[in-house]
C-alpha cells in the first residue's frame, strides 16, 4: 500500500486562471476532455471549467496567462479587464493526494486574470489549439453566465471559483448584462 504524503509537506503549484468575456458579458468555458484527466472532474460530470495553467520559472503570471490562454482555446484578440486582488488557492482532496499533479502539489496557488474577447469566434480552437502545436485539453467550449460557472465545476475547486466570481462580478454590468 502506498503511504500519502503528508499535506502540509507539499508545496502549491503557481498557476494562472483565465476569464475570457464576450461581448454579451459571458465568460469562456472549456470542456475538458477525460483522458488525461488528472483528477477526473470530467469522469465525475464536472468537465467545465475556465483555461488556466501553470506558471513557467521566472515568467510573469500575466504573460502565462496570454501563452496559457492562447495553449488551449487559440485566443489572441483579447483586452485586459481586470487582475483578481490576491491568489486564490485550492486544495486537492485527500483521495487525489500524492496521484494529480504527479503527487508533487497539494493543490494550485492560482492567480486569475479578467479579458474581454475582442476578436471573431472562428478564432477559438479548441480541438487543435495554438494552431495545432499544443495538446487538447478541452473537447467543446461555451460561453456562461459567469454566476452559474462555480455549480459546473468540480467540488473541490468551487471555493476558488466563488472567489474568482466575488472578484470579477462587476464585469457582466459592464456589458449590460446584470
Amino acid at each position: 500500500m502506498t503511504t500519502k504524503p503528508a499535506r502540509e509537506a507539499l508545496p502549491y503549484r503557481d498557476c494562472v486562471g483565465v476569464a475570457v468575456f464576450n461581448p454579451a458579458g459571458n465568460v469562456f468555458l472549456g470542456q475538458r476532455k477525460f483522458e488525461g484527466d488528472p483528477d477526473q472532474s470530467a469522469a465525475q460530470g464536472f468537465a467545465w471549467q475556465m483555461p488556466q495553467g501553470g506558471i513557467d520559472a521566472g515568467e510573469d503570471p500575466l504573460a502565462a496567462a496570454l501563452r496559457e490562454l492562447y495553449e488551449e482555446t487559440s485566443m489572441t484578440s483579447v483586452s485586459l479587464l481586470a487582475e483578481a486582488p490576491e491568489w486564490i488557492h485550492y486544495d486537492l482532496p485527500d483521495e487525489l493526494l500524492g496521484v494529480a499533479f504527479k503527487g508533487r502539489y497539494r493543490g494550485q496557488r492560482q492567480r486569475w486574470f479578467a479579458f474581454a474577447f475582442t476578436g471573431n469566434e472562428a478564432e477559438i480552437d479548441v480541438v487543435a489549439p495554438g494552431g495545432g502545436k499544443h495538446k487538447a485539453e478541452f473537447g467543446a467550449w461555451r460561453w456562461e453566465r459567469l454566476s452559474r460557472v462555480p455549480g459546473l465545476i468540480v467540488p473541490f475547486k468551487r471555493p476558488a471559483y466563488d472567489l474568482v466570481v466575488d472578484a470579477f462580478r462587476d464585469i457582466p454590468q459592464r456589458f449590460g448584462q446584470g
